[in-house]
């Protein structure tokens, strides 16, 4: 895969990202005050949107097992700025969330596991360095679109930043457009000589490193969408301002993009069941941390480059996990089924996360996080532990 490639690629993720799933993020309070809706409200339209992932991702996956990405992402760029379209207009509850449900299609076209399978239905195993390098820029997404949102939304208000985003979404359209219309190569033989068989080689395998992979995967991806949504409001209050707090939250970005950098320099010889250990050990250490983040602005700023680098190194895992555990030439339908429990979950994380910050308070919020971050390191360490005695003989 070309450098070119790559680099178009990963702008279009560090756009999608940045004005999908960070666009609650900054606006959620400015949509709430509007409306005179209480935050979990304004929060259910990501929820919504999680849902339609969900729903919508074996499908997805299918549709770029067997057309390539080039068609799927480029139809999502253009239904992703129709709905920040709809969202600017919207007047009420239901057009609020018909538009994020538009949304979710859209992010679950466009998004990482849309990018990632159409990158393995170009170069199958070897499309884990590619994997890794596009997220160095995807991982930018919230350092760059915080401050442009909240920027765009003290001068012209939020509806009319929308329209901006819209825009923004508009230009990753060729960007898509620009991937290969067919394989580099075709999918090598299962039974060609030379071919390194999957890590689960038997049912009773595909079983175990299935429930495995659906238990890390969601519980990394409700810890995410929760942390995703509510970080500038935690940081705000544990007490910094608002401003400080978006600059601080920021930060979570260059400890993802810094994390991925290092993979990309020198995790070639580190397997990807021991990527999941290293990523969800650091998960743990910055919540261990986060219990301390009121305290000073160095101690928040700390938090959120640790959270940032492991779950940078995290999305890395989940992205090409699939690749040793299971056959890659399913890559795309395979992954969507396994990553569709995290949608779900997901969906529920922003709500949960607002119902425990307005009744417990923003402290009990990280502890929660703290006990999801352990059992995703829980799931990682069992994974490797089965599959040890093939990683290091391989």
């Amino acid at each position: 895969m070309t450098t070119g490639l790559v680099i178009r690629l990963g702008t279009a993720q560090l756009i999608c990202w940045g004005i999908s799933y960070y666009l609650i993020g900054v606006f959620g309070q400015r949509i709430a005050d509007e409306f005179n809706w209480s935050m979990t409200l304004a929060y259910s339209g990501l929820s919504g949107a999680l849902v339609v992932m969900g729903l919508t991702s074996g499908f997805v996956g299918r549709l770029i097992d067997r057309h390539g990405g080039r068609t799927v992402m480029t139809f999502g760029s253009l239904l992703m700025a129709l709905a920040c379209v709809g969202l600017s207009r919207s007047w009420d509850l239901f057009t609020y969330n018909t538009s994020w449900a538009c949304l979710g299609l859209a992010m679950r076209m466009t998004l990482y596991e849309a990018a990632f399978a159409a990158l393995a239905w170009i170069g199958g195993r070897s499309a884990r360095r590619a994997m890794s390098q596009i997220t160095l820029l995807g991982g930018l997404a919230s350092t760059a679109f915080w401050p442009i949102g909240h920027a765009l939304a003290s001068a012209f208000g939020w509806r009319d930043a929308l329209l901006v985003y819209a825009g923004f979404a508009l230009l990753t359209a060729p960007l898509h457009w620009s991937l290969p219309a067919r394989r580099a190569s075709e999918p090598q033989d299962r039974s060609a000589p030379g071919r390194r068989p999957p890590l689960a080689s038997t049912k009773s395998d595909r079983v175990l490193a299935g429930a495995l992979f659906v238990g890390l995967s969601t519980a990394a991806a409700f810890l995410n969408s929760g942390i995703s949504a509510h970080m500038i409001g935690i940081m705000s209050g544990l007490g910094m301002g608002a401003g400080l707090s978006v600059w601080v939250s920021t930060l979570r970005g260059i400890g993802q993009s810094g994390a991925r950098l290092c993979e990309v320099l020198f995790g070639s010889r580190m397997n990807e069941l021991s990527l999941g250990i290293l990523a969800s050990a650091g998960i743990v250490l910055a919540f261990l941390l986060g219990q301390f983040s009121g305290a000073s602005v160095l101690a928040g700023a700390t938090f959120a480059l640790a959270y940032g680098a492991g779950n940078g190194l995290m999305t890395i895992a989940r992205g090409t996990q699939p690749l040793v555990l299971f056959d890659p030439c399913s890559y795309g339908a395979l992954s969507g089924w396994l990553l569709a429990p995290g949608f779900f979950v997901s969906a529920l994380a922003p709500v949960v996360y607002a119902a425990v910050i307005e009744t417990v308070g923003e402290t009990a919020a990280l502890q929660l996080s703290l006990a999801l971050a352990c059992v995703v390191l829980a799931c990682a360490v069992l994974l490797w532990w089965r599959f040890r005695k093939r990683i290091l003989s391989a």
